[in-house]
């Protein structure tokens, strides 16, 4: 049961890596300052270190790993908010949901990189 457990964590994380690079790709071509950088252990471990820049000193930071999953918002170099699990990922979709629905530059994502980050599992 563990072992299966283990696995599907694994396939989360996957999953999370990708999206991550879809909505940083799709963020630096609407001119917002965005990254994922991607690390292996080797071992079939995956993780991402996801930062955008919203602009007026607010940055995001999503990382994910084998060892967890984190959201940390920022203004002004002070932080607001940390989430973890669960709750980051829905943090990850409100900030997608945000860029779709909000400001010039995000009304231009498109449905496909919306929906990659709006599948990620619960």
């Amino acid at each position: 049961m563990f072992q299966r457990l283990a696995q599907q964590y694994r396939s989360v994380v996957n999953d999370l890596v990708m999206s991550l690079q879809a909505l940083a790709s799709s963020l630096k071509k609407r001119g917002f300052t965005a990254t994922c950088y991607i690390c292996e252990d080797g071992r079939d471990g995956q993780g991402a270190s996801f930062v955008a820049d919203l602009g007026d000193q607010h940055l995001v930071r999503f990382l994910v790993s084998d060892f967890g999953i984190s959201w940390v918002e920022s203004r002004n170099g002070h932080e607001l908010v940390k989430l973890e699990g669960a709750e980051a990922i829905q943090e990850l979709q409100r900030m997608a949901q945000f860029l779709q629905d909000h400001g010039q530059a995000a009304t231009s994502l498109t449905s496909k990189e919306i929906n990659e980050v709006a599948e990620l599992p619960r």
